[in-house]
């Protein structure tokens, strides 16, 4: 019996199963989002329409005031929740302002690719564990859109037919793999099914922790901005579960990829947490964006 669902369709359902993503449109709304985006050129230190003064074409924000999802965006939380498993399988999770901003380069209109293997920097979110198949650190990744997103204009590039090609890599490697040990490069080879992640001010992006995904140049040159935080894992996934209506929708997706219907993983190795190299640029940043922000009260 299909299991039924308050938050997730049918059809969001299937192509989370199929292509590991799924999309919860209008979940917060532009007067919501503008409360925290209109600060964003003062935060940088920019001119909003002088682009001659955006020293940096890509920035990854700090983050300065923090909102609980289950609070700040309802559906999409039922619906990260329902992919997990329920609410009781999934840690408290919050959202901030650390936007990931995508402003371009002049050039991008010139040069700009469409998503596919040939483009650079495909990658496995996760710097701050070691990573195994079961890990609950990353149960779920979001795409959180904080302003309109379209094509050629800095979208995230996901590959759809990613999950069970890291899934299967990690199957091999119960002794759990370091972040710059995964061969991101080789893995998407493996992949044809690519996809933009367009959208609208409060739409969110539901991804699969094992898809691979990279940024985009932004040939528009129109300011983006998303923010793309994990929601963990109470406990580790579980592929062995006895009764099969108890698995995830995350966890039925890495047994669909596996060709299996369950699988008795054990980790051989202790789990590891990792002091990521950008917190203390992040520090940094933080401290200079106050700064400028206090220039103005």
């Amino acid at each position: 019996m299909t299991a039924q669902y308050q938050f997730l369709s049918p059809d969001q359902v299937e192509q989370f199963l199929t292509r590991g993503f799924c999309v919860v449109r209008n979940a917060f709304d532009r007067d919501k989002a503008r409360i925290w985006t209109d600060q964003v050129f003062t935060r940088l230190g920019y001119e909003e329409a002088d682009p001659s003064t955006w020293e940096q074409h890509r920035i990854h924000m700090p983050s300065h005031e923090f909102a609980p999802v289950a609070e700040y965006a309802p559906l999409a939380w039922g619906a990260m929740c329902e992919l997990m498993g329920g609410e009781d399988r999934v840690r408290p999770s919050t959202w901030g302002n650390g936007f990931i901003v995508n402003l371009g380069k002049p050039e991008d209109a010139d040069t700009w690719q469409p998503p596919s293997a040939k483009v650079g920097g495909w990658h496995k979110d996760g710097d701050f564990f070691r990573h195994f198949l079961d890990s609950p650190e990353q149960g779920l990744l979001t795409i959180v859109l904080w302003s309109d997103v379209v094509s050629r204009g800095g979208a995230t590039f996901v590959a759809g037919d990613s999950v069970p090609v890291v899934a299967r890599f990690l199957a091999d490697h119960p002794e759990g793999v370091t972040p710059n040990g995964f061969g991101f490069g080789n893995m998407i080879q493996e992949c044809t099914d690519f996809a933009e992640a367009t959208g609208e001010v409060g739409d969110v992006y539901l991804l699969h922790p094992y898809i691979l995904h990279a940024s985009s140049q932004n040939a528009l040159r129109r300011p983006r901005y998303i923010t793309n935080p994990p929601v963990g894992l109470k406990e580790p996934m579980n592929f062995n579960r006895e009764n099969p209506d108890d698995f995830s929708l995350i966890e039925q997706t890495v047994l669909r990829g596996l060709g299996v219907e369950r699988l008795d993983f054990q980790p051989t190795a202790p789990r590891e947490r990792i002091v990521p190299g950008s917190h203390a640029k992040k520090q940094e940043m933080l401290e200079a964006e106050r700064a400028r922000l206090a220039a103005i009260q």
